[in-house]
């Protein structure tokens, strides 16, 4: 190396080209360590819903959960990445990303790895919900499709510089397009939406709302969660997650000013996870105190309610203000409290409570953006001078509106005769007797855990030899 040097005088155009280099590699390895922090989001997508439902379906969640990353993946490269990001006014329709075909080099690998994540999440958002009575056959078909169209329109419509409602067209709406920038409407609204709409046609689990008759129960039964550990543990994994999510959807972090973007969503994402999870604890405390006049603590408002704040926030990160980001939080964990009990009122049985996390509070983290967008960030990340509602003109809270009802129209319009198709065809929900039995027993050659106890003949036979508590007598 040191005689390479001295052979080829350093010049300021070789520096230049050294130090573009180093830049560019940077940027990959940023990405690469961001996406690899949202694919991590994976396995607390499967802790959390393990931990949620019952023993005899964990089996089932995981494969599923495994399977959203391997559909995601080939989904996503042979289709939904074109039609995400190449040209068109719509969708993509030819270019080099439909199986990276001539895609090539660090910048664009790294781009697609990164976009995949995204939509991987955007799938498992949907496997939660449809928990312990969905065939296997619909799930890999809604994963596909999904990942593979419906979520790529949403994303052409909003990132791509192409798309109608995107802040980077060259003539954004009202002068600033919809600010979306880490996917509250783009990833869980579409994942969520796409879950209500599959629990609605689906239907609840036995024994959930109705008896064995069909006679609505007086109060809706709640499945115990088998393992209150991978639950807490899931959103953990989900929070550090959220750390690739936000900061990494800048996409690059050499360019002037994009570490201070970077660090800004790293504290907005921090401050309303953990408002969202104190407040909605506080705020179901509260409401069971004035209902029942107990005071209780649960758990599960507080793991659902810091995942609504992340949530919430993932709009809007790079746009506001830290003290914006815990009213951004509070109001999360409070959405996500009453419309899990809109669910039950309307009797949809969600089995993670995915739709309050992901599709109503994505449509708070949209709206919370057009409110709270400062001027200074937005001209920081967007370039653009309008911003909230309490700052500046109402466009930017405009265009979020139209953006949420785009998402909604679009999945609705989608994905109901797709879901309707399936269960025409027999295809989408197990057998009554394979659900009371458990999809593990039923699908996957047993269960999950060996809870079997050893021979009782043995134990007697043991107890006999070592005493009556299983040691040997001193004597």
């Amino acid at each position: 190396m040191v005689r390479q040097l001295e052979e080829t005088p350093l010049t300021l155009q070789g520096l230049a080209d050294q130090v573009s280099m180093l830049a560019g590699n940077t940027d990959v390895f940023y990405t690469l360590f961001c996406g690899a922090a949202i694919f991590l989001m994976q396995c607390g997508f499967a802790m959390l819903c393990a931990g949620s439902i019952r023993q005899k379906n964990v089996k089932n969640i995981m494969l599923k959960n495994m399977l959203d990353a391997c559909g995601g993946a080939l989904g996503y490269w042979a289709v939904g990445f074109g039609v995400a990001y190449e040209g068109g006014a719509f969708i993509g329709t030819s270019g080099d990303r439909f199986f990276l075909n001539n895609y090539s080099g660090g910048g664009s690998y790294i781009d697609f790895f990164f976009q995949f994540t995204f939509a991987a999440t955007a799938a498992t958002i949907v496997a939660g919900t449809v928990a312990e009575r969905c065939k296997m056959v619909a799930y890999l078909c809604y994963s596909l499709f999904l990942t593979g169209f419906v979520y790529p329109v949403v994303v052409h419509a909003i990132w791509n510089s192409a798309g109608f409602l995107s802040a980077f067209n060259e003539s954004p709406r009202g002068g600033v397009g919809m600010i979306d920038f880490a996917g509250s409407g783009v990833v869980h609204m579409t994942g969520g939406a796409t879950a209500l709409i599959a629990a609605i046609i689906l239907g609840p689990r036995i024994g959930r709302f109705y008896d064995e008759d069909g006679n609505p129960l007086d109060k809706p039964y709640d499945f115990p969660a088998h393992s209150v550990a991978l639950q807490v543990l899931g959103t953990f994994i989900l929070w550090f997650g959220w750390y690739g999510f936000n900061p990494g959807s800048t996409l690059s972090i050499s360019p002037d000013g994009y570490g201070d973007i970077a660090a800004l969503c790293a504290v907005t994402t921090t401050l309303s996870a953990a408002a969202g999870a104190v407040s909605s604890m506080f705020t179901d405390t509260l409401v069971g105190f004035l209902s029942e006049g107990e005071v209780e603590y649960d758990l599960t408002m507080c793991m659902n309610g810091c995942l609504g704040g992340l949530v919430g926030i993932t709009a809007g990160c790079s746009v506001v203000e830290p003290w914006a980001a815990i009213i951004i939080g509070v109001i999360s964990g409070i959405v996500y409290v009453f419309s899990s009990k809109l669910l039950v009122m309307l009797k949809i049985d969600d089995a993670v409570d995915a739709i309050p996390v992901h599709f109503f509070n994505g449509i708070w983290g949209c709206l919370a953006t057009g409110l709270l967008a400062s001027p200074r960030h937005t001209a920081m990340s967007y370039g653009a001078t309008n911003c909230g509602l309490f700052y500046s003109n109402g466009q930017l809270i405009l265009n979020e509106v139209f953006g949420i009802l785009f998402i909604a129209g679009w999945v609705g319009a989608v994905m109901t005769p797709f879901f309707y198709g399936l269960n025409m065809l027999g295809m989408f929900r197990v057998d009554p007797l394979e659900e009371k039995v458990g999809l593990d027993i039923s699908h996957h050659k047993g269960a999950a855990y060996d809870l079997s106890a050893p021979d009782a003949g043995d134990v007697e036979v043991f107890q006999s030899k070592h005493g009556k508590d299983g040691f040997a007598d001193s004597a």
